[in-house]
């Protein structure tokens, strides 16, 4: 999953979301220096990612896409879900997406000293351009696609993804809404387990 959904299946707690957005910087078991609080949202992140890869509907989507894209099709897949996170917002919760993202925006720079030096130098960028609401419409997310393109110097092709977003739109939307009523209650668990692991060994 992208930013907007490792974000949302944090729950309420900043720390934990914080650990949640920042962990694809964090190798191994360099999480052991951070906060328990931001150290469970890394070990959230990477349950997620372990459900989200093994998942058959998510592999479905992937496979929509292999042909074109080969090994960043699960790339393209995570940022075409956040899309219709983004989209459907009001179904996943009662908070406006723009207030959501404003406080998520707000926790960001309130633990700014905690997040990674490379989320350091992203987050000016993410808050200036709003990627986040960004992810809401078709051309906020070609947009994305563009800058992930250019991260690959070019060899992803992945700018063009949009096509396939466009022509199987109602598909990918459908599998996006299946696996995610699955993945809610998976986090929800696992942040529960992950928890009471660290509560138990304080």
């Amino acid at each position: 999953m992208n930013f907007l959904a490792h974000i949302y299946l944090s729950g309420n707690n900043e720390l934990i979301t914080i650990g949640n957005f920042m962990a694809d910087g964090i190798r191994g078991n360099k999480y052991h220096k951070y906060p328990n609080q931001v150290q469970i949202g890394i070990l959230l992140h990477r349950e997620i990612d372990t459900f989200t890869d093994a998942h058959p509907i998510v592999r479905q989507s992937t496979k929509r896409l292999h042909k074109n894209y080969s090994h960043y099709s699960g790339v393209i897949v995570d940022i075409l879900y956040d899309h219709f996170l983004a989209k459907n917002w009001a179904k996943y919760s009662e908070v406006p997406l723009e207030e959501y993202i404003e406080n998520f925006y707000a926790n960001l720079e309130t633990h700014f000293e905690v997040l990674p030096l490379r989320t350091q130098k992203m987050m000016p960028f993410m808050i200036a351009d709003n990627w986040l609401l960004s992810y809401a419409s078709i051309d906020g997310i070609q947009l994305v696609l563009e800058g992930m393109n250019r991260r690959t110097k070019y060899v992803s092709g992945m700018n063009k993804a949009t096509k396939e977003l466009v022509e199987f739109y109602s598909e990918f939307e459908n599998e996006f809404t299946l696996f995610f009523e699955e993945l809610i209650i998976f986090s929800k668990e696992k942040l529960k387990t992950i928890s009471l692991q660290y509560q138990n060994n304080l």
